[in-house]
């Protein structure tokens, strides 16, 4: 098996420190790579920090060219970058394609806001002494990028760091997942295609133990990581002088609310909570895993829910037609194992599911879970659902705030004046109304409140993160 490169200043090198990739699914191996060296990290380093005043003067077409290019060249090998992230991850492929089609559009938006990327004009003659005076506001890359992704969407998450540091001129080191290094090397491939200058991107597969040079080098001035609570807070805690941006997921929750009472409605909201509590195996921080009801709704919903779950297809990921596939590892699926039988041991009854297939976790219903189980408190990271009823709307609000987390939650509804309090209401970063809160839609603001992180994704957000605001007065302007 040959070994695939990695990317130093956008060139493709290799080392000694050689790394398998095993698919989740049957352990079998698919691809091989290897870890950078201190030498080549150095490396990678010196040219993003040489190269940033370059690349902070690029021209918006050739930032837009270069985004371009990547979205559609994914869009050409889609199939094959499809069969890879399945390969390397176990998702099924029809989400893997779905990530596939996510990270197209993600580099094409990016092309679309480099373009227009242009700052604003502020007249400051509101006051006397300020007549004839114009603010240009513009804003600049605050410097090199690093990126740290996580291995469950490990080419959309890796485009989501990628794409906004091209389109305002920022140099970039992607640090990907070790789990799942190889999306993010193909994704290196074709930056390498592109007529960016040397150093602007790097690509540098580690080990974990080793991402801490990285993070503390004063090189790199902006750090955005998506991955796990304790490792977010301890980078934050590492680099206080830098501009931290982190996503740290959360155990979303969804609400049926006293109005969503129609057969029709029933099946929807069984039907897409089914769906989103499990389409990566669970492993996605905006899976569903709480699922409040009202109690007059509870007898009659449940029911629907746990036939909807019973219906997904479990198996091998290649196969079109299945819809849950492994978790990434079978430690990861001893411990959601581990989470589940402690919560029946507390009281928790088994709806559906819960019993483990070496990394294969079946999609699982709970109910009468204590509300202080690791499953409700925290993020199961898994196949999981726990569900109870709420005596109205507002203990449901009560119910999802009741967490350390708050990315997204969603309220299926049809009451403008539901969806409104609930946007007052809930403390998260997002409330999607009328759907579960594992919608996302790339080009928006992304993040939660509390543990759930700082800052935001969504293209222009990131942009916004990534640069800092400069002001040019202008005097003596006949405005």
């Amino acid at each position: 098996m040959e070994p695939i490169p990695f990317y130093v200043a956008g060139q493709p090198a290799t080392s000694d420190d050689t790394l398998t990739v095993r698919h989740p699914y049957d352990g079998r191996p698919v691809g091989r790579t290897a870890n950078a060296t201190p030498d080549q990290v150095e490396a990678a380093i010196a040219a993003a920090a040489g190269v940033a005043g370059q690349a902070a003067a690029l021209p918006a077409f050739r930032r837009a060219a270069a985004l371009d290019h990547v979205s559609r060249r994914l869009a050409e090998r889609a199939d094959e970058v499809a069969r890879l992230i399945t390969a390397e991850n176990g998702k099924p492929v029809k989400w893997a394609r779905a990530e596939v089609g996510r990270a197209v559009a993600t580099f094409r938006w990016a092309a679309e806001e480099a373009r227009r990327f242009s700052g604003d004009l502020q007249r400051l003659d509101t006051d006397p002494a300020s007549a004839g005076r114009l603010a240009v506001v513009r804003r600049v890359p605050r410097g090199p990028v690093l990126g740290i992704t996580p291995f469950n969407f490990p080419l959309n998450l890796v485009a989501h760091k990628v794409a906004p540091a091209i389109a305002v001129g920022a140099p970039i080191i992607v640090k990907p997942a070790p789990a799942t290094p190889l999306s993010a090397l193909l994704l290196g491939e074709l930056l390498a295609e592109t007529e960016l200058p040397a150093g602007m991107f790097s690509v540098l597969p580690l080990p974990n133990d080793r991402a801490a040079d990285l993070v503390e080098d004063p090189r790199l001035p902006i750090v955005s990581f998506t991955g796990s609570g304790p490792v977010g807070a301890a980078i934050q805690a590492a680099v206080p002088g830098k501009h931290v941006t982190l996503e740290l997921g959360g155990n979303a929750a969804a609400l049926i609310c006293e109005d969503y009472a129609a057969d029709a409605d029933f099946t929807f909201a069984a039907q897409r909570i089914a769906t989103f509590a499990n389409y990566q195996a669970g492993q996605s921080c905006i899976a569903v895993q709480r699922v409040y009801v009202h109690e007059w709704l509870y007898d009659g919903f449940l029911p629907r829910l746990v036939t909807a779950v019973e219906a997904l297809r479990v198996g091998d990921p290649t196969d079109e037609t299945v819809d849950v596939g492994p978790l990434i590892s079978e430690d990861a699926a001893r411990r959601v194992e581990a989470w589940v039988d402690e919560a029946v041991a507390a009281g928790a009854e088994i709806a559906a599911g819960g019993r483990r297939d070496g990394a294969t976790y079946p999609p699982t219903v709970l109910t009468g879970a204590p509300a202080d189980a690791k499953v409700c408190t925290e993020e199961v990271f898994g196949p999981v659902l726990v569900v109870a009823p709420v005596a109205d709307d507002e203990a449901g609000f009560a119910a999802i705030n009741d967490s350390a987390y708050g990315l997204q939650a969603g309220i299926f509804t049809h009451d403008i004046r539901t969806a409104f309090s609930a946007h007052r209401t809930l403390q998260v970063g997002g409330v999607i109304v009328g759907d579960v809160p594992s919608y996302r839609a790339d080009q928006m603001p992304y993040g939660g409140t509390k543990a759930s992180g700082v800052g935001r994704e969504g293209l222009r957000s990131a942009m916004d993160d990534y640069t800092e605001p400069r002001v040019m007065v202008l005097t003596g302007i006949d405005l």
